[in-house]
C-alpha cells in the first residue's frame, strides 16, 4: 500500500471516530477513543507512546509518540503536530460516516483536521521504517478547539521525554499553502452598573442599558480603524436588565477583537477601555486572549518551508484570519503551518480534498527523508534567540 492509500484509509477511520470536544458540547465523547486507536497503531510501528493528561479535564489526554533512536541518536528532531478534537455536529445527518464523493471525503473533522493528522502519522511511520536520519515526534493533542490545554500540557512534558525539537510542523488546513502569519484575538467582558428605579420615575435611576447602547455605537464607529490595520472588532454577546417596569441597573457585553500578528492581546484590552466614557460605571476585563504569530524570516522554518513548498508547489502566502496554536509552539522551536484542506470547517457539510491529503503525505515523506536544519539540532530555540 502506498503512503497515499494508507493516509486516505486512516483518514476515513479517524473520521468514523467521534472526538467532539466536551468543552464545547456538554457530554460529548472527547478524544479517548481516537487517542487509543492511534496509540495502538503507533506502538505497533515501534514508537514509544506517552499519554499526557489534561490536568483540568479528567479522562482526557493528548498523545506524544517518539520513534526509536536512529544510529547514535544524533539526528534532528521535528514535532509533527495536529489536534484530535472536533467541534460539534449540529445539523449533520451522519457526521461519523465518512462519505466519498469524487475527490471529497465528507464527515466531521475531515478537514479540521483529521486529514492532516492522517498524513502526519503515515509520513512518520514511513520515514521511521526507512531508517531516515531524522526523529519525527508526533504530538497529537486534545482540546485545540477550546482552551488549548492539550498543546500546553504536551509542551511542558517534552523535556521530561527527552524531546528537544528543532522545528514544529502544524498540519492545520491551509489548502497546502504555507502560513505566513495568523491573527491573535481578545475576548473582553464589559460590565455596566446603573441604579434601579421604577420605570415611571426613570429620572431617579441610571439606565445601564443606555450606556451599553452608547458603547455599542462607539464600538461600531471604531471598528473601521481596527479593520484598516488588519484586525477586526465587534460585540458578539449583549444582555441587560431584569424585568419590565424597572430601570435596568446592570448590563454587559462581550467584545471580540482580532489582533494583527504583531499586536499583543493586552493592547486590545487597553483599546476597548479607551472607548468607555468616564461618566459610565463600566469595567472591562480580559476573558480570553492569544497573541498572533508570524513565521520566522530566516533559519530552520524558512528552510523547511522552502523544501515542503517546493514539493507542493506552494509558498508562504497564507495569512490566517483566525488563531491556531503556532504561537505556543513557537516558544519552543521555529514553527511552520501547512496542511490539506477542503470546505465546511465547523459547518454542517465538512469535507477534505483527498488529492490534497495524498499530495501532502507524499511531500512530507520526501522532505522528512532529506531535510536537515541549518543550525545544530542540540541548540535549543531559547539559546538561539
Amino acid at each position: 500500500m502506498t503512503g497515499r492509500q494508507d493516509a486516505v484509509e486512516l483518514l476515513a477511520e479517524l473520521v468514523s471516530i467521534d472526538s467532539v470536544n466536551p468543552g464545547l458540547v456538554r457530554g460529548a465523547a472527547g478524544e479517548r477513543a481516537i487517542l487509543e486507536r492511534l496509540s495502538s497503531r503507533l506502538s505497533a510501528a515501534g514508537f514509544t507512546v506517552t499519554s499526557v493528561p489534561l490536568s483540568a479535564s479528567p479522562g482526557r489526554a493528548s498523545l506524544v509518540a517518539v520513534p526509536p533512536a536512529v544510529g547514535d541518536g544524533d539526528v534532528p528532531t521535528i514535532i509533527l503536530n495536529g489536534h484530535l478534537d472536533t467541534v460539534g455536529v449540529a445539523g449533520m445527518a451522519d457526521p461519523f460516516t465518512p462519505r466519498v464523493d469524487g475527490d471529497r471525503l465528507h464527515g466531521r473533522g475531515a478537514a479540521d483536521m483529521k486529514g492532516g493528522v492522517a498524513a502526519l502519522v503515515v509520513a512518520a511511520e514511513r520515514v521511521v521504517a526507512a531508517g531516515a536520519p531524522i526523529r519525527p515526534v508526533l504530538a497529537l493533542v486534545a482540546d485545540e478547539e477550546d482552551l488549548n490545554a492539550g498543546s500546553e500540557s504536551v509542551i511542558a512534558t517534552l523535556p521530561d521525554l527527552g524531546v528537544h525539537p528543532d522545528l514544529c510542523l502544524i498540519a492545520e488546513p491551509t489548502d497546502l499553502a504555507l502560513a505566513r502569519s495568523l491573527r491573535g484575538f481578545a475576548v473582553i467582558r464589559v460590565t455596566f452598573r446603573g441604579r434601579a428605579a421604577h420605570s415611571s420615575q426613570a429620572e431617579l435611576g441610571i439606565n445601564a442599558i443606555t450606556h451599553l447602547g452608547q458603547f455599542l455605537y462607539a464600538v461600531d464607529r471604531h471598528a473601521p480603524n481596527v479593520r484598516a490595520r488588519g484586525g477586526d472588532l465587534m460585540v458578539t454577546v449583549a444582555s441587560g436588565g431584569s424585568s419590565p417596569f424597572v430601570v435596568p441597573d446592570e448590563a454587559e457585553c462581550l467584545v471580540e477583537m482580532r489582533t494583527t500578528p504583531e499586536q499583543a492581546c493586552g493592547e486590545a484590552l487597553a483599546e476597548v477601555r479607551s472607548l468607555l466614557e468616564p461618566e459610565w460605571q463600566a469595567e472591562a476585563t480580559l476573558v480570553a486572549g492569544r497573541d498572533g504569530w508570524r513565521m520566522d524570516e530566516s533559519g530552520p522554518a524558512v528552510d523547511y518551508a522552502a523544501a515542503l513548498g517546493g514539493r507542493l508547489g506552494t509558498a508562504p502566502t497564507f495569512d490566517a484570519p483566525y488563531w491556531m496554536e503556532a504561537p505556543l509552539w513557537q516558544q519552543v522551536c521555529p514553527t511552520v503551518i501547512c496542511g490539506p484542506s477542503g470546505g465546511g470547517l465547523h459547518a454542517a457539510d465538512e469535507w477534505v480534498s483527498l488529492g490534497q491529503v495524498s499530495a501532502f503525505t507524499d511531500a512530507l515523506i520526501h522532505v522528512l527523508n532529506d531535510w536537515r536544519p541549518t543550525r545544530p539540532h542540540t541548540e535549543t530555540a531559547q539559546e538561539s534567540r
